[in-house]
């Protein structure tokens, strides 16, 4: 009569630990809270290098380099430190892992990077999506939507800035001289402005004025104002041209928002594979140390860092 006995499972025949979440995830927290520190004192001394005063302090595009170096140097130190901590804190390799420990190691600073840019990208999205609205209203405001101005909601009771709006309220000033009833007569006349301010939307989008547009600008301009068709129509071409200028400028504020937003994208994404690479390679480091039982010396001392 035989008996077999049953295998006593052993540290050498455990099963391979393909993920260890535990080390990934305080890697992943050890970058963050490293980063936030590390980006609060560059955003203290960023402060303290621009002044409001004109000619004073860092130039914006001296203060956009600067930035952008220190958020690349913030991004590697941080993820190299979060992966070093992963890959130091991975539990050694099985015998069914050691060929591809190297691998390993490092996709667990990939875990710690992915895991931290999923943390950020959460944090900064309310962010992102108002600087989007923002440059989008921007970009809504140049296309002559907004032609109607205060006419279209007389309602609200509210100031409108928008260009067409002035240019309105030049096009129909009193003419110089005229009797306080006549500036009365012309206030009732002009309620409604919604015609003026649709024919220098149309012109917006067109990029010129209509002649049959001009014609009824010059004769509300008489109508309203008094004064002769000679002036009326200068006042009309120079109205225009006030408001093609004031045109142009919201286009070149928007312009420049877009190529902000453009550059800040790239640069972003660049810091972001920076801050990859560090990750991986402050995995295999922390592995490399773990293996060889390194310690870290800080001024003689042991330290974990």
């Amino acid at each position: 009569m035989s008996t077999t006995t049953a295998a006593v499972p052993t540290a050498t025949t455990a099963a391979p630990r393909s993920v260890q979440w535990g080390a990934v995830l305080l890697g992943a927290v050890g970058a963050i809270a490293i980063s936030f520190v590390l980006l609060t004192f560059g955003a203290g001394i960023g402060l303290s290098a621009v002044s409001a005063q004109p000619y004073a302090g860092a130039s914006a595009k001296a203060l956009a380099v600067t930035s952008a170096l220190y958020a690349a140097i913030v991004a590697v130190g941080s993820f190299a430190a979060g992966g070093y901590i992963a890959g130091r804190m991975r539990m050694p390799p099985t015998p069914e892992e050691v060929e591809e420990a190297h691998f390993r190691d490092g996709a667990h600073g990939f875990a710690v990077w992915a895991v931290a840019m999923v943390v950020f990208a959460i944090v900064a999205a309310s962010g992102i999506s108002g600087a989007i609205k923002t440059v989008t209203q921007a970009t809504a405001t140049v296309s002559g939507a907004t032609a109607a101005g205060a006419a279209s909601n007389p309602s609200l009771g509210q100031i409108s800035m928008s260009p067409t709006d002035y240019a309105v309220d030049r096009l129909l000033a009193p003419a110089p001289g005229s009797s306080s009833g006549n500036q009365q007569q012309a206030a009732a006349q002009g309620r409604d402005n919604a015609p003026i301010l649709r024919a220098f939307g149309a012109s917006l989008k067109s990029g010129q004025l209509a002649q049959r547009d001009k014609d009824m600008l010059v004769g509300t301009v008489m109508q309203r104002t008094g004064l002769p068709q000679a002036d009326a129509e200068k006042r009309v071409d120079e109205s225009y041209a006030e408001l093609k200028q004031a045109e142009q400028k919201v286009r070149d504020t928007a312009e420049a928002a877009r190529k902000a937003a453009l550059i800040t994208a790239f640069a972003t994404a660049a810091i972001a594979l920076i801050g990859c690479a560090a990750a991986c390679v402050g995995a295999s480091a922390g592995a490399d140390h773990r293996h060889k039982r390194m310690d870290i010396l800080l001024f003689g001392s042991r330290r974990f860092w």
